[in-house]
């Protein structure tokens, strides 16, 4: 490893949540490094929504405004990802893929999750277009359509009556999931839900549209978009060293903070996905964006104890 530059702050991931952290410790004139890995968790789809002023438009030129933004600001952004952090002297130590190591007083990591999809032939291929997971991202789009629900754990019911606000077209398909309880059985019924029981074994698509879903039996059930709860799982390995660990979530897993992006481990915080798998992407730019504000005043606090005490703040404005 080459070792580089000491950094006020060392950002893991340049998505939502770590430009918008980055964003407010640049303008608080704190030397800050992006590590970004260039695979955004929202990169298969065309347009994102639920963002003020940026509704409909494309993840990708959402990153590319905040890049630009934030290298305004004398943030520097680099290729690449975090093979592992340690400490060492009071200091974070982040060694890169690229051969780099980089030190910094504080660590924020907006890494994101990967979403593990059910097993369902021709499934991941539409993840993202017709293949959807949240009513606010993309049910607008196929409101009034036939839309099926996969049924793999509790949250699916969930869903399922989320979609019914969108749609009188609802399919809460059982698949692999839990059988209905009795509450759940009345919900559906008296919102017109239709279930429909049997594995799903392949997804069906015609003229680059879904159309369906094939049952084990050989059925195809008529849809337009599928809904799915995928299992999420943190981009956190670079993290284990530090004894930052993945804790079980609803749907998968996280990484655990308070409601600023603290962790248990001192001097890191975390934002967007990898701790809140639900974020949407405002969500996630204003975890960041928090994050980044609550990791300058701990810096400056630490600063000014060590001006009091007559010695000199390491590396700072």
């Amino acid at each position: 490893m080459t070792e580089t530059k000491r950094y006020d702050v060392v950002v893991l991931g340049g998505g939502a949540a770590g430009l918008s952290g980055a964003l407010m410790l640049g303008r608080a004139r704190r030397s800050v490094l992006v590590v970004d890995g260039g695979e955004p968790r929202n990169a298969p789809a065309e347009h994102m929504h639920g963002f003020l002023g940026y509704d409909g438009a494309s993840p990708l030129e959402l990153l590319k405004a905040g890049r630009d933004e934030v290298t305004g600001y004398g943030v520097e952004i680099v290729t690449g990802q975090a093979l592992r952090t340690s400490k060492e002297d009071g200091e974070f130590v982040v060694d890169l893929d690229t051969g780099l190591r980089v030190r910094a007083r504080r660590l924020l990591a907006a890494t994101g999750i990967v979403d593990e999809l059910p097993d369902i032939a021709g499934l991941a291929q539409r993840w993202g277009r017709d293949v959807v997971h949240c009513p606010y991202c993309h049910g607008w789009e196929f409101r009034d359509e036939a839309v099926g629900v996969l049924s793999t754990g509790p949250v699916s019911v969930h869903q399922t009556l989320l979609f019914r606000q969108l749609t009188g077209k609802v399919v809460h398909l059982t698949h692999t999931g839990p059988d209905l309880t009795g509450e759940e059985a009345g919900q559906f019924a008296a919102r017109g839900i239709t279930v429909v029981d049997g594995e799903i074994v392949s997804v069906e698509v015609a003229e680059d549209r879904i159309t369906g879903v094939r049952l084990s039996s050989g059925e195809v059930v008529p849809l337009r978009a599928i809904v799915v709860a995928p299992r999420s799982r943190p981009r956190a390995d670079a993290l284990a060293p530090l004894g930052l660990l993945p804790a079980p979530h609803a749907n998968g897993e996280h990484i655990p903070a308070d409601p600023t992006g603290r962790t248990e481990v001192p001097g890191v915080w975390v934002a967007g996905n990898l701790t809140n798998p639900m974020a949407t992407v405002v969500m996630s730019a204003a975890s960041g964006s928090t994050a980044g504000a609550v990791i300058n005043a701990d810096l400056v606090e630490e600063e000014t104890r060590l001006s009091v005490s007559g010695k000199s703040p390491l590396h700072s404005s």
